[in-house]
This record gives C-alpha cells, sequence and structure tokens, in this order.
C-alpha cells in the first residue's frame, strides 16, 4: 500500500491534536507504519491548527506534498479552505459544516462555493458540531464524530473497530464514553 496522505485542519481548542494522535494509534493498531507532524502557531488563542498524517506499509516523511493529499478533514469550513493547495481532482475533503467568523474572513456561502469547485464530487459536509450538541450537549466531540464518520463511509482505509480501540487508548477514562458515543453518533 502506498502511503495514505491526511490533512488535518482546524483552529485552537478544537483538540485537533489529540484526533492526531487517535489517528496514530489506529494505524499502529492495524499494523501500519505511521508519521505525523503538526503546525500550531497561536492554537491556544484560537489560531490555525494543521497537522500531517501519513500511513501505510513504509513511511519515510511525516510531510504531505502539495496536490497529493488523500483526504483533507476539516473541523471548521475556512480552515479546511486553507489546507486546498494539497488537494488535487481525486481528494476528498471532509469538513465539519461550521464556521468560526473572524475578521476580515470570507463569508461561509463564499467559502463552501470555493470548496465545491476544488472538491467537485468529493465534498462532503456534515454538521458534526450540530449533532453532537442536540445529541451529547458536547459540541467539543464533534471531531470524533468526524473520524467515524470518515471510517464508517471508507473515507479513510481503517476499521471503526481501530479507531474506538485508539480512541480508548487515549482518550482518559472521564471524557472516554461520550467520545465513544459521538464515533457510533456518525453511522447513523
Amino acid at each position: 500500500m502506498k502511503p495514505f496522505n491526511i490533512i488535518l485542519s482546524g483552529v485552537g481548542g478544537q483538540g485537533l491534536i489529540t484526533l492526531v494522535t487517535i489517528l496514530d494509534q489506529a494505524c499502529l493498531n492495524e499494523g501500519y507504519d505511521v508519521r505525523s507532524s503538526e503546525l500550531h502557531g497561536l492554537s491556544q488563542r484560537g489560531g490555525s491548527v494543521q497537522a500531517h498524517v501519513r500511513f501505510g506499509k513504509k513511511v519515510y516523511s511525516p510531510l504531505i506534498s502539495n496536490k497529493k493529499t488523500d483526504i483533507i478533514i476539516g473541523l471548521e469550513t475556512s480552515e479546511a479552505l486553507k489546507s486546498i493547495m494539497y488537494a488535487n481532482e481525486k481528494t476528498k475533503i471532509l469538513v465539519n459544516d461550521n464556521s468560526v467568523p473572524y475578521l476580515g474572513g470570507l463569508p461561509k456561502k463564499e467559502l463552501l462555493e470555493t470548496l465545491k469547485k476544488t472538491a467537485k464530487n468529493n465534498l462532503y459536509l456534515v454538521s458534526a458540531s450540530k449533532i453532537c450538541e442536540e445529541k451529547l450537549q458536547k459540541e467539543v466531540v464533534s471531531g470524533m464524530y468526524i473520524l467515524g464518520y470518515a471510517c464508517y463511509k471508507k473515507l479513510i482505509p481503517l476499521t471503526i473497530e481501530s479507531l474506538l480501540k485508539a480512541t480508548e487508548q487515549v482518550i482518559p477514562t472521564k471524557y472516554l464514553e461520550s467520545n465513544k458515543k459521538a464515533v457510533e453518533l456518525a453511522k447513523l
């Protein structure tokens, strides 16, 4: 298997680094070689966070070249757009349909139009934040919902069992149940 390339993008406070750790562990659980790297500047202040995850039989570098990504997972609409340089005509773009407004940012309609143009038929908009808030009263687990969705829909070549096992290995016990429920909600 050639390396599978994932870009995760979001803002500080969304749990993106935890999601990378869970993805890394799920890959290891399935016997893959995995490399990851994250770029986070002012993440503690709500700034951009981007991570690269690569896994396969043998992976030498954690960084993904432009136009070489298999899937972009955006925890927020405008952050997904910031990763678009990594997309090619086959890249799937999975986005939490949730915009964090900021001064000078594009309106949500324009963000979505640009993502649709780039992704063509490979754009998956998921209302993860809304669903997790309504069903679990915890929007913070929406990233886990997104990962569950990606596994259930076969957008990433990992099993749901590996993802759930990795969740148990990474998430502290007091938060484990809500995170597992978020993954399971994505099955619907």
